[in-house]
């Protein structure tokens, strides 16, 4: 009889073994190396976006306060065309020398090749040549807002192209003295 026999019995081939389980999720901590790499790379980018903007925010103030310059002389010397010349003149050649040393020595066509050499603007060179000629005059016909917006067309022209390549290209240095009397 059975009756008195135990209800469960112990397999005759080896021990019970529990049912099939799954590891731990893994941890949120530390991340995987891939996930080290994206967050340096996010880092690297952001830098780089941030030292770009920078850059590009202190050579747009650097070009307004030369241009600022330039409104300053005109407002300036407008009654007095022949030194208004003189001074447009002498701040495009500050600027031409940051380019190349040597267009301190150019004159009459070789400094109007040099000055197309920047813009292609025809007009624009013409009014700027003219200033070689009218700050020797003592009653020079300069017509100011012309020749002052064709020297801020000059300048923002060169600033944009040709000091991409210049590091040492500053507005600081182009600007006119103040005069200490």
């Amino acid at each position: 009889m059975m009756a008195g026999a135990p209800a469960a019995t112990p397999p005759v081939n080896g021990p019970a073994l529990r049912d099939i389980h799954l590891p731990p999720a893994p941890s949120w901590w530390p991340p995987a190396p891939g996930w080290w790499l994206a967050l340096g790379l996010l880092l690297l980018c952001a830098g780089f976006g941030c030292w770009f903007w920078r850059r590009q925010r202190r050579r747009r103030a650097c070009e307004r306060a030369l241009l600022s310059a330039v409104d300053a002389l005109a407002s300036q010397y407008r009654q007095q065309p022949q030194r208004l010349a003189a001074e447009l003149h002498a701040l495009l050649r500050r600027a031409a020398m940051r380019f190349d040393p040597s267009t301190s020595r150019l004159g009459g066509e070789a400094w109007k090749a040099m000055l197309s050499s920047v813009t292609a603007d025809m007009p624009t060179v013409d009014a700027l040549a003219s200033l070689d000629i009218a700050m020797y005059k003592p009653n020079a016909e300069l017509d100011v807002d012309a020749t002052t917006a064709a020297v801020r067309r000059w300048l923002s022209a060169a600033w944009r192209h040709h000091g991409k390549t210049l590091p040492g290209l500053h507005a600081e240095a182009l600007l006119p003295e103040r005069d200490h009397a």
